[in-house]
């Protein structure tokens, strides 16, 4: 062939990877592993294989891990812990240093590797996945040494287990031990089972590194031995990236444990394409987006939704670069597409994609190898938003498409998913596009980009795409707590009395519901007493109608969210105002609920808190990461949405005032469940919220039981967290009952908080997600 008949064809000669290092580090082996434990491998017994998805050939044989394993791996971490803690930020920057140095020095036979047991195109491994799991034990080799005069009142969890999926075996485990190991923690890691080779390798390397013993401890196994690590009483957190499915057993396996927990999960991530997008630059984006990696990718922009001017053009380009996919051999540096995980996944998308009737299914015209997990890139076209696969992540190289109209419709149709992990925005205009990612439910956006990963920046989703950031330093969070353990929190139950009214005029206190003040559903009250048994009123007994009613009101009052944060501070400070003016009455019935006499003071700090709150309201600021890039990530915090709140018992009005205030300073609207034994504060204080210029349904005050109302608020679909701080300690039912949708919690697990104490910066971090939008620039 010339020169002229190869650029016009465009037909590749094969270009294969040389994988006889790999077959030779096998082989140095022997073929079998064992776990690695306290600094060594322990030895092999024949379990499971490890094969090439490429052609169906045993790469290795590998150890299923059982109780036994994972006692050894935790206490082995456990014994470990207090010692790599103590070395310090800077002792333990240097381990990790050294790690990301070998992981350069062995590139070579860890990218051969990923490809030989994952089946990825050699050229992902060796481009994507090897550098930035480098680059992420570089970047928290930094965070370990910054981390005294940063983070100086942070400390480490201890034990974290950890669990990372087949898809990019290297890589998530670099996201996951390298910021652990950089605050002080040690580890026990399960590979998946498909892809534990790259995981064995890294042990192999932390060995070279001389890191102590038992620092990272590897077991290898099938979902059995994740299932150990997830209910071993000995971790101090688990973190898992896998299925929505899986995680809410997760969620539900760790419910009231006191374990820390972070979730990265499915997708079914949106590519949005507007008509003045550059065609041909979104289309080579959209190959990245759902064929790399044969799809099997959680963010892949696996739904294509392409405005309907430019739909069919968009299309017919499409199938024509779909064909031009080269799909075989992974080794092959020339191929685009390489071979499904494993012949249960490759049945899964069959199955999934021969069992839809709707809309237009085109397979690429590419020619399909005759051994091995290969499944053609695939067009499905003209489905409704309600379909099946337009709802369900397929997690293969399988993209669906719809069009739109208008942004608006672009916005709808993107957030009509109950994921929020990623999206893909491609137009001209950056006014446009800057418009549409705050609207967008999602963890990250990518602005004529996709895919894009970096150290810096935060990975993670929102809705039942999980909790938490991988990355960044909203990513270190998940890895660290207070330094200062809180005291055992007892339970606080209201006065008995059999006295008279102390005010023969009755006040009839209600539920305050979409800044109204409401009967309770039941029809029910309680007697309220002072501490010398005389009656200071009845106080309504909510249920979950009353509930119900609240959500419906919060929900109304979105706009709350869009308002500007020196609105938001302007009502705080109105709020603070009219508090201050009827202070003394407050103080006197705080006293007269408690029976202490700090009312005063209780009402000051009040005050001060809303202040607070206020000053925040428009200075809580994001960032804007220094990435690798020619562009930007911006870090912008986005309020949760609605928030349940089972407010303090032990300070009636402060409590509920440092909940309220800086939730709603970030443009949360909430659900406050107010003090149970002393609740009638609460309702001397909505009159205060009438007076002061807060939107209804932005705060919703009800009374009654803590331990009725915390399930309905934890199970309630349309509630985006729940929060508790009561006397009777609920944590177990809530983290249960948020399941459902994987709400976030944040609960006391029955210990004290001093109220006294502002404790405002943890409440604008609980009360924000961080959404990471990168912005390329340039030509």
């Amino acid at each position: 062939m010339t020169v002229k008949d190869i650029f016009e064809t465009m037909e590749y000669g094969p270009a294969p990877e040389n994988a006889a290092d790999a077959f030779a580090w096998l082989v140095d082996q022997g073929d079998r592993f064992g776990h690695f434990i306290n600094g060594a491998f322990t030895p092999p017994k024949d379990s499971f294989t490890s094969k090439n998805p490429a052609n169906g050939e045993t790469l290795a044989t590998l150890s299923q891990g059982t109780q036994d394993d994972v006692d050894f791996a935790v206490s082995a971490a456990r014994k470990a812990q207090p010692k790599w803690e103590k070395l310090g930020g800077h002792g333990r920057a240097k381990y990790l240093y050294a790690i990301a140095r070998l992981l350069q020095k062995h590139a070579r036979l860890l990218a051969v590797l990923e490809t030989l047991d994952n089946g990825k195109p050699i050229r992902e491994s060796r481009d994507i996945d090897i550098p930035q799991a480098q680059r992420h034990f570089y970047f928290h080799a930094g965070m370990a040494q910054l981390m005294s005069s940063e983070l100086p009142d942070r400390a480490a969890l201890g034990v974290c287990g950890q669990i990372v999926p087949w898809n990019f075996p290297l890589l998530m485990l670099a996201w996951k031990i390298a910021p652990a190991l950089a605050m002080g923690n040690t580890v026990v890691l399960k590979p998946a089972e498909y892809t534990s080779l790259t995981a064995l390798a890294f042990a192999d390397i932390c060995r070279q590194a001389g890191l102590p013993a038992g620092v990272v401890n590897i077991v290898t196994g099938d979902g059995a031995t994740g299932e150990l690590i997830v209910n071993h009483t000995d971790i101090d957190k688990i973190a898992f990236t896998g299925s929505t499915d899986v995680g809410r057993k997760i969620r539900r396996a760790t419910a009231g444990s006191g374990r820390a927990l972070t979730l990265e999960l499915g997708g079914k991530s949106p590519y949005i394409v507007f008509e003045d997008a550059d065609i041909d630059s979104a289309i080579e984006g959209l190959v990245d987006a759902i064929w790399f990696n044969q799809g099997q990718v959680c963010c892949a922009g696996s739904r294509l939704l392409v405005q309907e001017g430019i739909a069919e053009r968009f299309y017919t380009k499409l199938r024509a670069r779909m064909d031009g996919l080269r799909l075989g051999n992974p080794l092959d540096k020339c191929i685009d597409v390489g071979a499904i995980v494993d012949p249960v996944q490759l049945q899964t998308i069959t199955e999934m994609v021969a069992s839809n009737s709707d809309g237009h299914t085109y397979a690429a015209a590419v020619d399909m190898p005759v051994e091995g997990c290969f499944y053609p890139p695939t067009l499905i076209t003209g489905l409704a938003p309600s379909s099946r696969l337009m709802q369900e992540e397929i997690f293969g190289p399988v993209l669906v498409a719809t069009t739109f109209r208008t942004p608006a419709e672009a916005v709808q149709l993107a957030n009509n998913t109950r994921y929020g992990l990623a999206a893909s925005v491609w137009t001209e205009n950056v006014n446009l596009a800057l418009d549409i990612a705050p609207q967008l439910v999602a963890g990250v956006v990518w602005v004529n980009a996709t895919n894009l990963f970096d150290a810096a920046a935060g990975f993670g989703g929102m809705r039942e795409s999980g909790f938490g950031r991988e990355g960044g330093w909203e990513g270190l969070a998940a890895y660290t707590k207070p330094v200062s353990p809180n005291k055992p929190l007892a339970r606080i139950d209201g006065f008995k009395g059999d006295k008279g009214p102390q005010d023969p005029l009755d006040r009839t206190p209600k539920l305050y519901i979409a800044g109204k003040q409401a009967r309770p559903d039941g029809g029910y009250s309680k007697q309220v007493y002072s501490k010398s048994g005389a009656l200071l009123g009845q106080a309504p007994i909510a249920n979950r109608k009353d509930v119900r009613n609240a959500v419906e009101a919060a929900h109304a009052a979105k706009s709350w969210s869009k308002t500007t944060g020196h609105l938001r501070a302007q009502i705080l400070y109105y709020i603070a105002e009219n508090l201050s003016a009827r202070g003394d009455e407050f103080a006197n019935r705080i006293n007269a609920l408690t029976g202490a006499r700090n009312g005063r003071k209780e009402v000051d700090s009040s005050i001060e808190r809303l202040f607070s709150a206020a000053a925040w309201a428009d200075k809580y600021d994001g960032q804007v990461h220094n990435v690798p890039i020619r562009g930007v990530a911006m870090a912008m915090r986005e309020p949760v949405g609605v928030i349940g709140a089972l407010c303090p018992d032990e300070s009636p009005l402060l409590g509920l005032i440092s909940v309220m205030a800086p939730a709603i300073a970030m443009g949360n609207r909430v659900i406050l469940a107010a003090s149970e034994p002393f609740p009638l504060a609460a309702t001397d204080f909505y009159q205060v919220l009438e007076t002061s210029d807060v939107p209804a349904g932005v705060v919703n005050i009800l009374t009654g039981s803590h331990g009725e109302l915390a399930p309905t608020l934890a199970s309630h679909l349309d509630i985006d967290a729940v929060w508790s701080f009561s006397s009777t300690d609920l944590s177990s039912e809530i983290e249960n009952a948020s399941a459902g949708n994987l709400k976030r919690t944040w609960v006391n697990r029955g210990k004290a908080r001093d109220w006294a104490v502002d404790h405002s910066r943890s409440f604008l971090e609980a009360a924000t997600e961080v959404k990471n939008i990168w912005v390329p620039y340039g030509e």
